[in-house]
This record gives structure tokens, sequence and C-alpha cells, in this order.
């Protein structure tokens, strides 16, 4: 496994062939049995349209899924990859042989309904935020197996990506502080790995032990769980450790769109959330075919 993802033009393509391919897999198997019924010299012309408002994101995907049932067929998007597009437009035609686009169309679908579904709700966080210096984060809590696509949604909408799992960085949680013996201990403790990591942060619950964590040395430190005065008291103790001492901030735990923006209005750097992955309600993308 490499360090980081880089989320380059070419290793989205390559994650997209991987996924539809194993998505490909667990729907059509040997075979397409009710699109096995039209002549497989049919041609067809398909359009999908968006029918609600959403940040569309998973282009990719679609591509990658279409082509490897027909490498020839024609597809023009209306809409670009992280652009909003309006209920009932039309964002997408494609041309090919009716067979493929048939067997193509629910996968096709699942994935642009989910990544366009990460990416909405991601830009409608972002948006809140606009103006603060936070940023909207999001977490390991993805879908088995397609981590990176949620991921590279999250860019799409306005995101930024924590770790991208348990080998890239480093995450100093309550019971490794626990197991440790305190934040300054674990600190100490991850030395061994701080050249393998992305970044080290640490996480804190008190005043006191952001401190302490500070003293030691921390240049991330999640604040989980503090109420509106706390935080604001973090930041003001972050702010007096000085430049060379003072760490990025992150918010985390029971963060609501409804409370984000008095969350960003804390000076604090980075809002950290799950449901932007985790909570998520598909949009609503229809394919209707014409013959061609």
């Amino acid at each position: 496994m490499s360090l980081r993802f880089d989320f380059s033009a070419p290793a989205v393509a390559a994650l997209a062939q991987a996924d539809a391919a194993r998505a490909l897999q667990e729907d059509v198997a040997d075979g397409d049995l009710t699109a096995s019924l039209v002549d497989p010299g049919r041609r067809a012309h398909a359009r999908v349209l968006a029918r609600e408002a959403a940040v569309l994101c998973g282009a990719p995907w679609v591509e990658a899924t279409v082509r490897q049932l027909d490498p020839q067929a024609r597809i023009r998007w209306l809409c670009g990859e992280g652009e909003r597009c309006a209920a009932d437009q039309t964002v997408l035609e494609i041309e090919g042989t009716a067979r493929a686009l048939l067997t193509a169309e629910r996968t096709a679908l699942n994935f642009l309904q989910l990544l366009s579904a990460v990416a909405t709700k991601t830009a409608v966080y972002a948006d809140a935020v606009r103006g603060t210096r936070a940023s909207i984060v999001d977490t390991r809590k993805t879908l088995p197996g397609l981590r990176l696509a949620q991921k590279y949604a999250v860019r799409m909408g306005g995101g930024v990506n924590h770790r991208i799992g348990l080998y890239d960085a480093v995450l100093i949680k309550e019971n490794h502080i626990a197991a440790a013996g305190g934040v300054a201990a674990a600190l100490r403790a991850v030395a061994p790995v701080a050249q393998r990591a992305a970044f080290v942060e640490v996480e804190v619950e008190t005043l006191a032990q952001l401190r302490e964590a500070l003293e030691a040395g921390a240049r991330m430190v999640l604040l989980d769980n503090m109420d509106l005065p706390t935080l604001r008291e973090a930041v003001r103790i972050n702010a007096e450790a000085g430049e060379d001492r003072k760490a990025v901030l992150e918010i985390s735990g029971g963060v609501t769109l409804e409370g984000l923006r008095t969350l960003a209005d804390t000076g604090v750097d980075r809002i950290s959330v799950g449901a932007l992955t985790k909570d998520v309600k598909a949009i609503d993308f229809s394919m209707r075919f014409q013959e061609g």
C-alpha cells in the first residue's frame, strides 16, 4: 500500500476501473440474462437526468463501467465533474450497443448517485463555513471497499481528506493515551513510526490535555466533544503558544449542520464530519433509452 493516494487523474481513472470491474462482477457475473434478449447488433442512445439539484460526481466510474462493456461507446457529459446540476437537467448522453447500455445502467447509476450524494453533502457543509478559517474534513466512516471513491467525492464537494487509513497517518485517541500512560507519553512513543506518517495528531478531551500536548510538541490536535466556551479557550491557549509551538486544531464529535457555523467561528482550523460519507442519501438520477 502506498503512503498516500494522490488523486491525480490517472490514479482516479485506475481506481474507477478497478471499482467498476468489481461492481460489474457482482452484478453481471457470467452474463446479463435479460439484456441477452436484445439483438446484439442493436444500438441505443441513452440520456441520464438528474431528478434533483446536486454536485455531480462520479464521471470516471460511469465511464469505466460503460467502457468495460462497450469500449467504443460515445460518452458526452453536459455537466462537468464537481459542477452543480439542476433538477431535471440532462447531465450525460451515451451512445453504444443496446445490450451494453442496459447492462451498465444500474452499476453506473449506483456510482453516480452515491458519489454525487457525498459531493453534494460536502458542498453544503463547506458553504456553511465559507469565510472562516475552518475546512470541512472527512473521516474513515466510509462504505467498505469504496473509501477512496468517497474521499474523492469529498474533494469534489470542496472538502479535505483526513487520513486515508490506519497505514498513512497517526491519530492518537483516548484509548491509545490511556494505554501509553498519558498524552506526552503517547507522543513520545510515536517516534519510531513518525517518518512513515503523513501527519501525527493527538486527541484531547480537556484543556489540561491540550496544554500537555502543546508542551510535548504536538502539531495537530483533535478537540473531542468540547463545548463552545471550552473550544474558544482552546483556540486562545493555542494562539498564546506562539507560532513555533501552536498546533492545527480540529473539532470532532457532535457536529451538526445547524451548529456548524458557530463551531467554525471559534477559530479552529478543521471540522471533521463523519456524516459526509456515512449518512448520505443517494441523489436521484435516471437513465432513459431511445433507439439510435
